[in-house]
């Protein structure tokens, strides 16, 4: 497969495909920089405009956002001490207090240089990664491949939030959201509720912006201020070019620590990027500087989470596994393009496999020199008001949105599913395994139906599928011995004391109990109602919603017991930044219902009215005139994507 590397390149470095490339990397660079949003939050927005562009040109969008994510997300870490996303939490610990002892350039030029080095070393493992592991994937069968879709479910569940229950409920969720519409198996429709707009299901770009994009705006806008209320000095760059030299052994070390990482499904970035830290840790005798300002842990993590990042493509591209939840976004993508990971990935398209190597190749490298460039222009712009840029976000996302099937369906499902996503952020279940869930259900009924079609239930004892299988049963085990083995020693603990032990210690809760009850009652509604919708299903269409609904039952049942356990035993506990954030998400609600009664144009100036004089505190006359900039933009961007803008009730009575 070697031989389709230089090709390949040549493929890329075609004009167009070049361009989308770098707009990736440029809307890359904006994202990181902006936290809490990050890798998802970029990609989700770029999916609709992928369409423009031929495949390699659509993919090399996302693979330059992806690449250049945690590169970018270092200057908000350092300079405000805001991590960019959860995998730059190190970083913002290290590098803002190197940056308040006056050493933020070399902060920034190791972060910048160690993010470089593991989107590199991520690179070359891919396309090592490729010819080694191409034989294994053409020897799977459905049922392997089945198994590896179940395991990404479940890692995602696991390593992505602290609760395995609510993780696993959250992944049920999402297989249950991918069942919309016509089965394949059968002619149902199924959870359409005599919508004909649900026929053909949800769109990806719908649901990884309204799970994400949409609490983040809200969050954004109900913070008010600016990244950051203060400017900080930035240094001597050279002085951070010394310490990349010095460190450089580690920063190798902790890219193959993320690599390894990314090779696990779902376990991400974050996870990666803190193993890496401890491991800076304990290869140094003096530890007395971690944690307030010592370089070798941000050159740790900087390693680390880029390379994790592109490994993460590893198990998506070979076996439809997403690597986290931006992966699962770009799995969608191929699909839409026609290119199925796995055996006919290897097989059919191995050119693709190296535009995506060098894509992301290109991207780590001239990422890392454009961070160079732009941040003492960043370091002047970090106290712009939040509102000021969540203007213009809303208005891409809501475009982005309508463009899937051009009705007001589709925004209102946007804003449904945003309801959802900031429900589950403020009750603390991740929202990573939904999106990984919906993205898998599609293959996964089709792996699941021909299994069943070939093997009939003899499947489940191949050998691949039972080792395979061990990569799901062995973990589940070793954490409950561990659960199990935590709560004797606390009751040997409290024996030995002389306590009577009640009930096992609880961190301090810190969600909101409302919310919380709120969002462990609606799944299970959710559940119960798509088991009576189910029962009316055709066999073959009921397979894999039953895959969903069994396991979604019993666990939503047994989080709706244990929140009104810990409602009941410590009362009602109020989230004060939840209930602040309330106001704003029923404001851009009310836009939504503004677009279906009155059109989108007069509904997004009063919008913008809103955000920009209102939330931002803008002159009358400067706000008129960026709300007039960003009217236009979006206008230009529904020309690019071929569409007319969002009609309402009144439009449509005038024009008849």
């Amino acid at each position: 497969m070697l031989e389709h590397i230089v090709p390949a390149l040549s493929a890329l470095l075609e004009p167009v495909r070049l361009l989308a490339l770098f707009a990736g990397m440029f809307a890359g660079l904006v994202f990181g920089m902006l936290p809490g949003l990050g890798g998802v939050a970029a990609v989700s927005i770029l999916l609709p405009f992928i369409y423009l562009f031929d495949s390699y040109a659509g993919l090399a969008l996302l693979l330059g956002a992806t690449s250049v994510i945690y590169t970018s997300d270092t200057i908000t870490s350092v300079l405000v001490g805001a991590p960019g996303s959860p995998a730059s939490a190190p970083t913002a610990i290290e590098g803002h207090a190197l940056a308040r002892q006056g050493k933020a350039a070399t902060a920034l030029g190791v972060g910048f240089l160690a993010s470089m080095v593991g989107g590199l070393f991520g690179a070359v493992i891919l396309s090592l990664a490729i010819p080694v592991a191409g034989p294994l994937v053409l020897a799977l069968g459905t049922p392997e491949l089945l198994m590896f879709a179940v395991v990404g479910l479940v890692f995602a569940a696991g390593m992505v939030g602290k609760d395995i229950a609510v993780g696993l409920a959250a992944a049920a969720f999402g297989i249950l959201l991918g069942t919309i519409g016509a089965a394949p198996a059968a002619v149902d429709f199924r959870f359409t509720f005599g919508q004909p707009y649900l026929a053909d299901g949800i769109s990806l770009t719908i649901v990884a912006l309204g799970l994400f994009a949409v609490a983040e705006v809200v969050g954004m806008l109900a913070s008010g201020g600016g990244i950051s209320n203060e400017r900080l000095p930035l240094g001597s760059w050279r002085e951070g070019a010394r310490a990349f030299v010095a460190h450089r052994w580690l920063i190798v070390r902790s890219a193959l620590i993320g690599v390894f990482g990314g090779f696990v499904p779902a376990v991400g970035a974050s996870a990666s990027t803190w193993i890496a830290y401890g491991h800076a840790m304990r290869s140094t005798k003096d530890k007395s500087r971690f944690g307030k300002g010592d370089i070798r842990g941000l050159a740790a993590a900087e390693g680390a989470n880029n390379a994790t990042v592109i490994s993460d493509l590893v198990p998506t591209l070979l076996f439809s596994v997403p690597g986290g939840p931006a992966a699962a976004v770009f799995l969608g993508a191929l699909f839409s393009f026609g290119f199925y990971p796995g055996p006919r990935l290897v097989r059919e398209n191995p050119e693709l496999m190296y535009v995506i190597v060098w894509s992301v190749a290109i991207a780590s490298v001239v990422g890392a020199v454009i961070c160079f460039a732009i941040t003492p222009l960043i370091a002047r712009l970090t106290r712009i008001r939040f509102a000021i840029i969540a203007a213009p976000l809303l208005l891409i996302m809501v475009a982005g949105a309508y463009q899937a099937t051009q009705s007001f369906g589709d925004i209102a499902m946007l804003l449904t599913l945003g309801v959802v996503g900031w429900l589950m952020k403020q009750a603390d279940w991740p929202r990573a395994p939904v999106l990984v869930g919906f993205v898998l259900a599609k293959p996964m009924e089709q792996y699941f139906w021909l299994t069943v079609q070939i093997h009939g239930w003899s499947w489940l004892l191949r050998p691949g599928v039972l080792v395979i299988g061990a990569l799901i049963v062995i973990p589940l085990l070793l954490r409950l011995a561990g659960h199990l083995r935590a709560r004797r020693s606390r009751a040997a603990a409290a024996a030995a004391a002389g306590i009577r032990m009640v009930a096992p210690l609880r961190k301090e809760r810190r969600t909101d109990t409302r919310i919380g009850l709120a969002v462990a009652w609606l799944i299970l509604v959710v559940f119960v109602y798509a088991a009576f919708e189910t029962a009316g299903f055709a066999p073959d269409s009921r397979l894999l919603p039953m895959l969903a609904i069994a396991p979604g039952l019993i666990l939503g049942a047994f989080v709706v017991v244990r929140e009104t356990r810990r409602a009941l035993g410590e009362g009602v506990v109020s989230d004060s930044a939840a209930v602040a954030e309330i106001p704003y998400l029923l404001t851009i609600l009310a836009y939504g219902v503004g677009i279906w009664l009155v059109g989108f144009d007069i509904a997004t100036i009063a919008l913008l009215i809103w955000m920009l004089i209102g939330c931002a505190r803008m002159r009358l006359a400067t706000g008129i005139a960026y709300a007039a900039l960003i009217l236009a933009t979006i206008h230009g961007m529904f020309v690019l994507m071929r569409v007319s803008a969002p009609a309402g009730l009144l439009d449509l009575a005038i024009l008849s």
